[in-house]
């Protein structure tokens, strides 16, 4: 299979087997229920059965943000050093696979606690990791669009997990979502060790030039982080996820105090309901983002956060909640495509393409963090309506403040790039780490 077909001249075309192609679309629809653990299920689990209050409830699902937040930058570090990216993987699956399932066994504070910790490290692996193994597979002229695809069967794999998750629930009880997550796990180290090795151009999956010179030259830490467009974008990543990651979290809590039963099921029809909408996002916003520029199509995705938390606002009603989750498909089917092309866009040449990822996630993790302790102290304080309030007021002055201070990053090439203000230059003696 020719993965290049079009590509500019100079650049060095990329032949991926079907093998190594399916199982990558296999990988990420199974690491679906993998990378966040129990996700927004937990706190539900956790308020119903164990009657936790919002407080105990967001200090738990901040722990495993936590362990983001100190992992996914050693994580992005580790995965531009190591050839054994599928390995890793593979393990890290296997680690969020045990910690889920202490959860349900010992759902004691402490452990509880202790465990998201370790599911949140181990995680940290999965997002620099896919998106070297994408682009080591086929290249920077198609990495938009197997961006997309990606970004649509992970969100295919979350529509599948959620089903199950809420049909096994109602069916058997929570012991049986905590199953599913270890047999997904299992399903997801299978699919990322049928990738095939010797497929993988490691040095053009840390960010190396794909120019027929192929560099490998490796700038320093701090030499990155010059280049204000990084940090920038990184500042609205902490924005965008310190509005977003409580949203759906405390509208499963609210639904469970207002419905008392079938609160588990409820859920499952919120993230159904995102995830489905996700899947045509991912694979427009890949389109889209390479004629449009990626600035608009993420401020999009950006500008729908603060409306959608404002609607939470109006009614316990399942349909409803179900109805204003649809927003949540657009702007995280947004954010997951476009935040690779971007951080794409930015390393070409550095040889820091996973670190930078995993600088990402890390920030991804702090507005994670942030905003499920924020809002739980917020909503023991003064209710669910204050908590939606609080994060709609974040989402706005995000939306405002990207539009304001992040450039345009898509460019034909360096030089053009070179044009923005505060960007790294790549010396020709650059000193590989």
């Amino acid at each position: 299979m020719n993965s290049n077909q079009g590509s500019s001249p100079g650049v060095r075309e990329r032949h991926p087997s079907w093998r190594s192609l399916g199982s990558l679309d296999g990988l990420n629809f199974f690491l679906a229920d993998v990378r966040d653990g129990m996700g927004p299920f937990l706190g539900t689990f956790l308020r119903e059965k164990h009657h936790w209050d919002a407080a105990r409830v967001g200090i738990a699902l901040a722990a495993s943000q936590i362990g983001t937040v100190l992992a996914q930058t050693p994580a992005g570090a580790l995965i531009d050093r190591i050839r054994g990216k599928r390995l890793a993987v593979a393990l890290a699956a296997a680690t969020v696979a045990a910690g889920c399932l202490v959860l349900y066994l010992v759902p004691a504070f402490g452990v509880v606690v202790a465990a998201q910790a370790v599911i949140g490290a181990a995680a940290a692996i999965f997002p620099p990791a896919v998106a070297a193994l994408t682009l080591g597979l086929v290249g920077r002229v198609v990495m938009p669009r197997r961006t997309g695809r990606n970004e649509a069967f992970n969100h295919a794999g979350n529509v599948v997990a959620a089903a199950l998750a809420g049909g096994l629930a109602y069916l058997f009880g929570y012991g049986a979502m905590f199953l599913l997550v270890a047999g997904m796990a299992a399903a997801s180290s299978a699919a990322v060790l049928l990738i095939r090795e010797p497929e993988i151009d490691h040095d053009l999956a840390r960010g190396a030039d794909d120019g027929e010179e192929h560099r490998v030259e490796v700038i320093g830490v701090a030499e990155l982080f010059r280049d204000r467009r990084i940090t920038t974008f990184i500042a609205s990543a902490v924005l965008f996820h310190f509005a977003n990651a409580a949203m759906l979290p405390l509208a499963g809590q609210k639904s469970s105090d207002g419905l008392k039963e079938g609160a588990a099921v409820v859920m499952s029809a919120c993230i159904i309901a995102a995830q489905v909408v996700m899947v045509p996002v991912a694979l427009a916003a890949s389109r889209l983002a390479a004629s449009w520029g990626r600035k608009p199509v993420f401020l999009i995705g950006f500008a729908v956060l603060p409306i959608r938390g404002l609607l939470y606002c109006l009614s316990v009603n399942p349909f409803y909640l179900v109805g204003v989750q649809l927003l949540d498909g657009i702007g995280a089917g947004i954010f997951g495509v476009v935040s690779v092309l971007v951080v794409a866009d930015l390393t070409k040449g550095t040889g820091r393409f996973n670190l930078t990822q995993g600088a990402l996630a890390t920030a991804t993790g702090v507005g994670a963090g942030l905003s499920n302790v924020l809002a739980g102290f917020v909503v023991k304080e003064a209710g669910f309506d204050a908590g939606f309030l609080t994060l709609a007021a974040i989402a706005a002055a995000g939306t405002l403040y990207f539009a304001l201070a992040m450039p345009e990053t898509m460019r034909t090439d360096r030089a053009s790039s070179s044009e923005a203000q505060g960007e790294v230059q790549v010396p020709v003696g650059a000193i590989a780490s």
